[in-house]
């Protein structure tokens, strides 16, 4: 592909460009993957504040992290500051890249509780929040980051307010997600709530863009709109974890590597369930592994007959077998 046109408000070796979390899907074995294409930096799954301060095994296995991936920030979520910042104080023992709060969550469980984006609707906690854990998170030598919401409901944006509050009690990061909570992932995400973030917080924090962000044209056009320091891409780089270097790529005003072959496609399906099976134990990581090598094969012909085989598949050699027959 030709290089993109140079634009030196775009190009710039401050933007970077990481993986956002989603449950299910961003652990240890996939954020390798996508460091090793591209992406300069990853948010894990979120992590229970009160689950993890409680001595919960599993919640604990979401804050592993391996020397092999790029710098992780670890995403913690929870509506108590004291919590909050107690679990930030325990995660910032493994030397992650900064511990990040989710305020944006919009699934109804996380909301229901009270976490998530149910905080934009009480500012006042979300600041004693955020200030009990940037003290935690700095008194360890480490950033505090924040991801929010454009708002709580359809017509009522709240970000640059509320991002403005946030930095005022201590966070040094704010991830905007372009749509209310009510939105959830439709329609489009407004790349103007970014810019307003932005534009009320200038140089005293750092913000970063997510939502919609599916290739080279959408990071520029996110980057151009909105005046920010980096972005994250999420659903868009299940099944192609190559998406982060033609973004830098692109970024950078160089040619932009070709899609990934078929070939390459399933041999990091492969790679993957590996991973993943090593790493939870072979009936767990066959089962975890179905939904993802889904999205690495899909519009390869014969896919479709291929995903009912693995969501029957019981063993790794099994699924690995089913794999290669698309080779």
């Amino acid at each position: 592909m030709a290089a993109a046109q140079k634009d030196d408000a775009v190009v710039s070796g401050a933007v970077k460009v990481g993986l956002a979390p989603m449950a299910g899907f961003t652990d240890m074995p996939f954020r390798i993957l996508c460091g090793e294409r591209g992406a300069d930096f990853a948010v894990s799954e979120m992590i229970s504040a009160t689950a993890l301060t409680r001595g919960d095994a599993k919640t604990a296995d979401l804050a592993a992290t391996d020397p092999r991936e790029k710098p992780c920030a670890l995403q913690i979520f929870g509506h108590d500051p004291a919590t909050v910042a107690e679990a930030a104080a325990a995660l910032a023992g493994s030397r992650p890249l900064a511990i990040e709060i989710n305020m944006g969550c919009p699934v109804k469980k996380i909301v229901s509780s009270g976490d998530g984006s149910a905080l934009m609707k009480d500012p006042d906690l979300a600041g004693k929040i955020t200030e009990a854990a940037s003290r935690a998170a700095h008194a360890a030598g480490l950033p505090l980051w924040v991801k929010i919401r454009a708002g709580w409901k359809k017509g009522e944006v709240t970000a640059p307010a509320f991002a403005d509050a946030l930095v005022s009690a201590g966070a040094d990061r704010i991830t905007v997600h372009g749509r209310t909570r009510d939105q959830m992932y439709a329609p489009s995400s407004d790349n103007g709530v970014i810019r307003a973030v932005k534009e009320k917080i200038g140089k005293r924090a750092e913000v970063f863009g997510n939502g919609d962000v599916d290739g080279p044209e959408s990071a520029i056009r996110m980057i151009k709109e909105t005046g920010c320091d980096g972005l994250l891409v999420g659903r868009a780089a299940l099944g192609d974890p190559w998406i982060f270097g033609r973004i830098k790529a692109a970024l950078a005003g160089e040619d932009t590597p070709p899609l990934p072959t078929k070939e390459e496609r399933v041999s990091a399906a492969i790679r993957l369930l590996r991973d993943v099976c090593a790493l939870y134990g072979e009936e767990r990581g066959v089962r975890e592994s179905r939904g993802r090598a889904a999205r690495f094969i899909k519009g390869i012909k014969g896919s479709a007959a291929v995903r009912d085989r693995l969501n029957h598949a019981e063993t790794e050699a099994e699924f690995k077998d089913i794999l290669s027959r698309l080779i």
